[in-house]
């Protein structure tokens, strides 16, 4: 395979550089705290099940059409659309951090930061494109554990009405950076919004993140990585000192087996 320089590292976030933990009290406490903010007496349990399905109908038609609406719009239009706008948009922000909550608690990655640091001291720039309906959440979580100095740009689609796969996405991304789309790469987990977004962007270099071993291989040629990685600590092996990133064999097996 033919050697390309790669000088930008834009990562997607959720099972990439995060996880959810099931933590049941965790949940259990954003259920009431919803119910509390909005000032309803309904069973927090039951509360939770009717977002959850609004929300599933709301991510079908998001998907569809690759869009993302603000918080406020999500809750007025989506989530609870008969209560009065003025007691739910003042609270837009704050409801939609503990919607998150209700299916967990998100921990950063074993080796993350000490992934970020050392491509950072190698030379690599870092970016986040990222699909999440928050605009308060991964704001708060680089700050809180230390990565805002790594990041530059972070798109995220409650900022940009845009989601992933859709081009515009990653080119909102790329207007902020000095470098083309062939001297970028992106690393996610999902093979169709994340590898096929890139692939339709131009990106030089597209990496699924595959944990717990378990997604499918059957990719296309938009969707097909040119590496699948395990974990974090694997992108050091991918991304020498220099920045030349030169995708090795082996990978390239593991995705042709």
């Amino acid at each position: 395979m033919r050697g390309f320089t790669i000088e930008h590292i834009f990562f997607d976030v959720g099972d990439t550089l995060r996880i959810t933990t099931d933590i049941p009290e965790h949940r259990r406490r954003a259920k009431e705290q919803a119910v509390e903010l909005l000032g309803l007496t309904e069973d927090p349990e039951a509360f939770a099940r009717k977002i959850n399905d609004r929300y599933e109908e709301y991510r079908n038609h998001a998907t569809k059409d690759w869009v993302e609406l603000s918080e406020e719009e999500l809750w007025t239009r989506w989530l609870v659309p008969e209560l009065d706008p003025g007691l739910v948009v003042p609270h837009a922000v704050e409801l939609t951090f503990l919607f998150r909550q209700f299916k967990g608690y998100r921990v950063t990655v074993d080796g993350a930061m000490e992934v970020v640091q050392e491509l950072t001291r190698r030379g690599y720039k870092l970016g986040i494109i990222s699909n999440v309906i928050t605009s308060r959440e991964l704001p708060d979580w680089l700050e809180e554990d230390g990565f805002t100095p790594y990041f530059h740009p972070v798109v995220l689609s409650s900022h940009t009405g845009i989601r992933k796969p859709d081009p515009q996405i990653f080119q909102i991304a790329l207007d902020q950076i000095p470098v083309p789309a062939r001297q970028c790469a992106y690393i996610g987990d999902n093979a169709e919004r994340d590898m096929g977004g890139a692939y339709h962007s131009g990106f030089g270099m597209r990496i699924l993140v595959d944990h717990k071993g378990t997604l499918p291989r059957d990719f296309t040629e938009e969707t097909r990585p040119h590496a699948i990685i395990s974990g974090c600590r694997d992108l050091l092996e991918l991304f020498p000192v220099a920045p030349q990133a030169q995708v090795p064999p082996e990978y390239l097996a593991e995705i042709n087996t």
